[in-house]
């Protein structure tokens, strides 16, 4: 199955946008890794990515040629921006990540100067056949009646946005702000309308809500609103703009004629969007079904009335070194014992059953090539059909595998602390469970979860189900408990939005070593030996 790349700029606090797309690819049953960008290694929604990339400032020179180099490194799919800043630069741009194979979600340069400039998009709306309040840019050559509303020309998220009473007000509001419009103050219920587009701006879905409660231009409270007249206007719109991907519009219905006012047009997922896809509007699995060639057609299948409230949520990115640990979670492979141990037993075991013992070289040789090992093997020795009883070998042989050394020392010396010991691993559970009984662990762990017992391959990490019947079998607090992986794409993402400290083992001879790009924000320590792996857990545990 394709895996589909898809990095995240200015990723903020856009935790829920996260979850939504992992949560359509497993609805989808997509492979999809997440990589997000920020200036800030501590940005929340970072610890909601499998990868993270720290970038310089978004109106430093270096910045796009920065996106292009990890585009290109990662094999980035497709750039979804998540803030307005971001946007013009980026889709003026958008050549040069295509160059290196990679689709920016966003409008062409001339939409999104549209939307930039206040006055651009009063007048789109009005060409649009919509109604708009017009403004001016001179507060002393307002002449439309008060209240008027004063806010920047190129602005966002409510910023320096006011409502003027009388034109005293309105002249000491306008020295607050370097480049602003005036226009009149409507009166009425505010709205946002969520939509997606496909690539060639093809609507998707559009979903009213009302805006019932704010806070610093961030919807608190929505109640999803299809009202067939906000649908057809947004349809107009859609017609005239083309639409790459999402925008977010914001009208106000007015209070007593009941008309709606056009405000703004935010290319790009607003704060709320991730509200629409709970209720129904599939925008992610859309993204992800178009980015795999599929076909998507409209739909207005959404829940019409829902009602949704937002909270704050806060994720661990620093612990401190006061809490004693009371439980450690270990991963399997790579981690207590060396997997290509494993694969070596494996493919013996697979020459035994071929009958020529030379055959186990042959197999290394093709798997260090990154080649599929038994596949090129049958097909070298003219025995294709050998496949099924091959691969049943492998799965279901004694592996001949040994822990690391210094492990067994390590697990005694924490268990005679009054330790937990638990292990989550991956994997086919007839090969795991193998394997532990190999390693002789089933006497030494109190829990073992292999994930793929838990219903399939979609509660492998990063899915972090496993990691909740651990805390909750064991009665810990997260804070009072570790653990320890070698796989920095997976295994570190579900224990640190739990708020689990982490042990990241750096196993330059597993399967997956280190790369050279982990920037440690989800990792509180970092070992680069079993050694330096078993000081650090035994001076946690106390």
């Amino acid at each position: 199955m394709k895996e589909f790349r898809i990095l995240f700029t200015g990723i903020g606090r856009r935790v829920e946008l996260m979850q939504a797309f992992r949560e359509a690819a497993l609805a989808r049953n997509k492979t999809l890794k997440i990589y997000g960008a920020d200036m800030a290694l501590d940005a929340p929604a970072l610890f909601y990515c499998d990868d993270t990339r720290q970038v310089c400032g978004m109106r430093e020179n270096g910045y796009i040629d920065m996106l292009v180099d990890i585009c290109a490194e990662d094999r980035i799919d497709l750039l979804i921006p998540t803030i307005d800043t971001d946007l013009l630069i980026l889709s003026e741009n958008q050549e040069k990540f295509r160059a290196v194979g990679t689709r920016v979600l966003i409008s062409a340069p001339n939409r999104i100067r549209i939307c930039r400039d206040k006055n651009h998009t009063s007048q789109f709306f009005i060409d649009c056949g919509l109604k708009a309040p017009m403004p001016v840019n001179d507060w002393t050559k307002y002449t439309l009646g008060f209240p008027a509303f004063i806010k920047p020309k190129d602005g966002s998220s409510s910023v320096n946005a006011f409502k003027a009473g009388n034109v005293e007000e309105l002249e000491a509001y306008a020295g607050r702000i370097e480049d602003y419009i005036v226009q009149p103050f409507v009166e009425g219920t505010e709205y946002t309308l969520d939509i997606c587009c496909d690539f060639q701006g093809n609507p998707l879905w559009i979903v009213p809500r009302e805006r019932v409660a704010v806070r610093a231009g961030e919807v608190l409270k929505t109640r999803i609103w299809m009202d067939p007249v906000m649908i057809k206007e947004a349809k107009a719109l859609i017609e005239k703009f083309k639409p790459c991907g999402p925008i977010t519009v914001q009208l106000i219905r007015e209070k007593e004629s009941g008309e709606d006012y056009f405000i703004e047009i935010n290319p790009r997922f607003g704060g709320g969007a991730p509200l629409s896809m709970k209720a129904g509007a599939r925008s992610a699995e859309s993204i992800l079904k178009l980015l795999a060639g599929e076909e998507v057609e409209y739909c207005e299948d959404v829940a019409d009335g829902a009602v949704y409230s937002r909270f704050d949520q806060s994720v661990c990115i620093s612990p401190g070194d006061n809490t004693t640990i009371k439980g450690v979670i270990f991963d399997l492979d790579d981690t207590l014992y060396p997997e290509k141990e494993y694969v070596k037993s494996g493919y013996r075991a697979v020459a035994e059953y071929l009958g020529r013992g030379e055959y186990t070289e042959r197999l290394w040789e093709f798997f260090e090539d990154g080649k599929p090992a038994i596949d090129e093997l049958l097909k070298e020795i003219g025995r294709e059909n050998d496949k099924e009883r091959c691969l049943s070998v492998y799965r279901g042989h004694v592996p001949s595998i040994h822990l690391y050394e210094g492990v067994s020392e390590l697990l005694s010396a924490l268990k005679s602390r009054g330790v937990k010991l638990g292990m989550i691993t991956d994997g086919r559970p007839e090969g795991q469970r193998a394997k532990i009984r190999a390693l002789g662990l089933y006497k030494v762990f109190d829990d073992i979860v292999i994930t793929d017992e838990l219903g399939g391959v979609q509660f492998r990490k990063p899915c972090d189900i496993a990691f909740r019947i651990l805390q909750r079998c064991w009665r810990l607090h997260p804070e009072e408990m570790v653990y320890v992986g070698d796989n920095s794409a997976k295994d570190f993402q579900a224990p640190g939005q739990l708020g689990m400290k982490s042990v990241y083992f750096r196993n330059r001879d597993g399967l997956y070593p280190p790369s050279g790009k982990e920037q440690g924000n989800r990792y509180w320590i970092q070992a680069e030996t079993m050694k330096d792996m078993g000081e650090q857990l035994l001076r946690f545990c106390g």
